[in-house]
């Protein structure tokens, strides 16, 4: 009579070697640093907490907004593309800013953990500088630039590339029968350091008048006319071409008032009868770029004109680019 059969099957089991215990040297695990473990409320050891987020050059940005590193308000918010920072600022002063519920102040330093809303609406916020996109558009005349025209008007903003949480900010504006260079941004920093007095970039013109300039007028214009609203005047005034009762005239402001370029020729008794800005600071309108159309700067250009600008970290932007085919409209 045989051994009685086993009822279902036997588990194996195995046993592990204590710390290593049994196993040659070489093949031993290596003892813990206690140096690295401290302690819990139990008594068991817990591993040392681990640092983050840093590079041995520093905390990354990732890691500062989540630690507390903070960045003035305004500053937030126009890199985040709602408007340039004097705009944000008179939001701020008139109450459409909040910071975690409560009214924001001018100055006021905020972080990635907080909840910014505008008008009641939350705000996508952008610590960094790394989604800088600009955009050159060459405006017809007929067209506003204005995002809602009452009137009904057609609009420079129509004919621009759609953004996905962002917008187009324009750097100044042109009149409503003023023809040329228009630059679009998605940085409100970037948009008013260009658009800022105290940088004095040049505003070029191609300028067609019914007449032809004296040599008297000409030292009028660069010494200064007055105007309703302060005394203005070129910085150059050169003749560019013409014939018969129009001349083509290339003159260069440094500030940008509405329609100073043909009130200041109205001053002296002339009439332009047709307007093209063609520079405007370190940006020329390109020679291609048909009215109606835009182009978008490459990378490397946006990065140019971040540090003409002063812009600190440049602009190293990887923004979502357009296909090639695209690139000018």
């Amino acid at each position: 009579m045989g051994a009685p059969r086993r009822e279902g099957k036997e588990r194996a089991t195995r046993v592990r070697p204590a710390q290593g215990r049994g196993l040659p040297p070489d093949r031993r695990p290596a003892k813990r640093d206690e140096a690295a473990f401290e302690r819990g409320p139990a008594g068991r050891p817990v591993s040392a907490p681990r640092r983050t987020g840093y590079t041995e050059r520093g905390p990354s940005r990732r890691a500062e907004r989540e630690t507390g590193a903070s960045e003035k308000l305004q500053k937030v918010l126009a890199r985040s593309g709602l408007a340039s920072r004097r705009d944000i600022e008179a939001w701020i002063a008139a109450g459409r800013v909040a910071v975690n519920g409560m009214p924001a102040t001018i100055g006021q330093r905020i972080t990635g953990r907080d909840r910014v809303k505008v008008d009641g609406r939350l705000v996508n916020l952008r610590f960094d500088e790394g989604g800088i996109r600009v955009l050159l558009y060459h405006k017809p005349s007929g067209e506003i630039v204005t995002a809602d025209d009452p009137e009904g008007r057609p609009t420079v903003f129509e004919h621009l590339p759609r953004l996905r949480n962002a917008r187009w900010l324009s750097v100044g504006r042109l009149d409503f029968n003023t023809e040329g260079l228009l630059v679009f941004t998605t940085s409100g920093d970037l948009a008013d350091r260009l658009m800022h007095p105290r940088y004095e970039f040049e505003r070029e013109y191609a300028a067609r008048v019914a007449g032809e300039l004296s040599p008297d007028q000409i030292e009028r214009l660069l010494e200064g006319v007055e105007l309703d609203d302060g005394p203005a005047r070129f910085a150059s005034v050169e003749q560019a071409g013409g014939e018969g009762r129009n001349r083509w005239y290339r003159v260069i402001l440094r500030e940008g008032r509405y329609r100073e370029v043909r009130r200041m020729f109205e001053a002296l008794g002339l009439t332009v009868s047709r307007l093209i800005r063609t520079r405007f600071g370190p940006i020329a309108l390109p020679p291609r770029l048909t009215r109606g159309r835009w182009s978008e700067l490459e990378p490397a250009e946006v990065r140019a004109l971040a540090a003409t600008l002063g812009m600190d970290g440049s602009a190293e932007a990887s923004p979502p680019r357009l296909p090639r085919d695209r690139r000018t409209r």
